[in-house]
């Protein structure tokens, strides 16, 4: 192939894969991969002297799209020149004095104080026009809103994630599908949202690293001085250090020594001369201002062999290629394992089992294939599912072919359901999380409810399962025998039939006896006399019984279980027509669970939301200024304590 055209072919690969990460929040080739291909179409490029109108060499980023408001920045936000070598980071500084920072990964923004207050935050955008979200920056965790300083004021930092509320976010959705990538990914979404609240609840902290501006401050010509006159008006500035040439490599050693405990999202340091005046001597080419350098971790790679191709499904649908190696040390950890993203990264690698392959951890963290050195060819892409073993299909779209299982009723897409079946008010089965059912189904262990109850086939493989052991195991088998003996609603409620609650499951229990021939061929002219059972719910409920997969399904579930008899309720059905809603917190009783128990013993109905139709709001806050309060005192209906409704009940 003629250089022409390689600069044709990377110049369009780069840009795909730089729209694809910066617009659209997606990763289609790894940071290695990228810089490898960079700097073959720089060298290119210097080569023939041909550099295109769109190369990613010439141009700073994409155009904006949202719907926030524009801005132009002053002067254009060019990126920093990079190297991975600790020694030209010293050459760089020569025989000046220098600052040494994270290089943070976020989203820059940045910011306009005038009179003391915050007036204005723009992104970054593409170096020349970036998006106003001043709502936005004013619900970040730490940034001030006033400020000591009174005039006026522009400084840049990084909008960052960290690591630990990422995890916390992405625990708290469950949903595996619906989990965010990278804090980096998270905190583009979260600073350009369209409604503050939801930036708000993210946690996004803001991170000074740059002063551009301050009128009538003398800031000694130092960078460093800078920082920490900026650290004193109550911004949060990134961590740095002061070094000269001799001290460079010691630092730089520092900060690698920090990565494993460092919560702030990074992939490299910055190095800025600290003498301010002579930085801007400099001047800039068209894309690098030369007073400052970037420095980005040079990977330790190990070679390996390929085990396999582990095919991971997802609640999506997408079934993503995972790699399994021999085990190798990097970065001071064990890894076998790296996620090849899909099959368009298999074919370009020409990966296949038994190949010799150069694996690193990019940035230090992520584990990546870097190189295939012997390139036997892709293995065969499955044709069936490993979760319910459908057929499988290959999608592309944008260049990018995936491998997907259409099959909606494939246990991997309803991990939630499982969820909701393990559930402590359905069958209470514990130590089985989101995350675990997820790893069991994926492996195949799990296609229906009742293989629950046969886990112990897989004793071997569960053991050997990350944040799993013996003992969890053994816990896991004692919650899974101690479930088998459930009451009729709770095994009711745990199939998650549509608009089927708890208090729907015991109604319709207690209006058929008690017997579940009758209830599973109850037809729908019938349910809709029981009170509380409205038409849709209904037909939900005949539906899901006269459903012949869910059928079989249930007669499975049902040879594992005991159905225990009701007990016999003696109680006084002084609350029998009354319907009660409960809201905040209970002292008399141990949850708002036992109080719902105890008014339905006795007759009573308890409902989610105030309504016409309710009778009393039980609130020991009868003061506070709750939706549900409002909406009582809208509608005129009691709100009482516990302690008066235990005095009237």
């Amino acid at each position: 192939m003629e250089k022409s055209e390689r600069i044709k072919m990377l110049v369009e690969q780069l840009n795909r894969a730089s729209k694809a990460y910066y617009q659209d929040a997606n990763e289609i080739m790894s940071n290695y991969e990228y810089d490898a291909l960079y700097d073959e179409l720089l060298r290119l490029e210097q080569e023939t002297g041909m550099v295109l109108s769109n190369s990613p060499t010439v141009h700073v980023g994409y155009k904006v799209l949202s719907e926030l408001p524009k801005e132009t920045h002053e002067s254009p936000m060019l990126s920093l020149d990079k190297t991975k070598d600790v020694a030209a980071l010293s050459d760089f500084l020569g025989d000046h004095k220098g600052v040494l920072s994270w290089k943070l990964d976020g989203l820059t923004v940045v910011l306009t104080y005038r009179k003391g207050q915050l007036q204005k935050a723009v992104t970054r955008g593409n170096g020349l026009i970036g998006e106003v979200i001043t709502s936005n920056a004013k619900a970040f965790q730490n940034i001030p809103l006033s400020i000591p300083y009174q005039g006026d004021l522009v400084l840049r930092g990084e909008a960052v994630i960290k690591y630990s509320d990422f995890e916390e976010i992405n625990r708290k959705l469950g949903d595996a599908d619906a989990k965010y990538k990278n804090p980096r990914n998270l905190c583009s979404g979260s600073v350009r949202q369209l409604n503050s609240q939801i930036t708000a609840e993210r946690n996004v902290n803001f991170i000074a690293f740059a002063l551009i501006s301050a009128e009538g401050v003398d800031f000694k010509n130092s960078i460093s001085f800078q920082l920490d006159w900026l650290k004193n008006q109550g911004f949060e500035t990134v961590e740095h250090y002061e070094v000269e040439q001799d001290t460079v490599a010691q630092t730089v050693q520092k900060f690698a020594e920090k990565i494993a405990d460092n919560d702030e999202p990074s992939d490299g340091l910055v190095l800025m001369f600290d003498d301010i005046a002579y930085g801007l001597s400099l001047g800039s080419t068209a894309k690098f201002p030369r007073n400052g350098i970037a420095f980005k971790w040079k990977d330790e790679q190990a070679q390996t062999k390929l085990k396999y191709i582990e095919w991971s499904p997802s609640r999506t649908g997408l079934i993503n290629p995972v790699a399994v190696f021999d085990p190798v040390e990097l970065e001071g950890t064990t890894v076998s394992r790296a996620s090849v993203h899909n099959i368009s990264i298999m074919e370009e690698l020409e990966l296949g089992s038994g190949d010799t392959i150069l694996v690193y951890k990019a940035n230090m963290i992520i584990p990546q294939i870097s190189e295939n050195l012997t390139k036997s060819g892709i293995d065969r892409i499955p044709k069936q599912c490993p979760s319910c073993g459908g057929g499988t299909v290959v999608r592309e779209e944008n260049g990018v072919k995936t491998l997907y299982c259409p099959n909606q009723d494939c246990p991997a897409k309803n991990v939630k359901g499982y969820a909701h079946f393990v559930s402590r008010n359905a069958m209470n089965i514990d130590g089985l999380s989101e995350e675990t059912l997820e790893k069991f189904i994926d492996k195949g262990y799990i296609r229906e409810f009742a293989d629950l109850y046969h886990l112990d086939r897989y004793y071997e493989e569960i053991i050997h399962t990350s944040g799993f052991g013996e003992k969890s195991f053994d816990n896991l088998m004692k919650a899974l025998g101690k479930s088998r003996d459930v009451e009729l609603y709770a095994l009711l409620y745990s199939l998650g039939i549509p608009n089927i609650g708890e208090a729907n499951a015991k109604v319709i229990c207690k209006a058929f006896d008690y017997d579940l021939e009758k209830i599973i061929h109850a037809p729908v002219d019938e349910l809709v006399q029981i009170d509380g059972i409205g038409s849709v719910m209904a037909e939900k409920f005949y539906a899901y019984f006269h459903d012949e997969k869910n059928l079989e399904k249930f007669n499975h579930l049902l040879s594992e279980v005991r159905i225990a008899q009701p007990e016999t309720n003696t109680q006084e059905q002084s609350m029998s027509g009354l319907t009660f809603v409960i809201t905040g917190n209970v002292t008399h009783f141990p949850n708002r669970n036992a109080v719902k128990d105890y008014i339905e013993r006795r007759g009573g109905k308890v409902t989610g939301s105030v309504t016409s139709k309710t009778d009393y709001l039980i609130n020991n806050d009868v003061h506070s200024n709750s939706t549900k309060n409002k909406k009582a005192k809208e509608l005129e209906i009691p709100i009482i304590t516990e302690e008066q409704f235990l005095e009237q009940w």
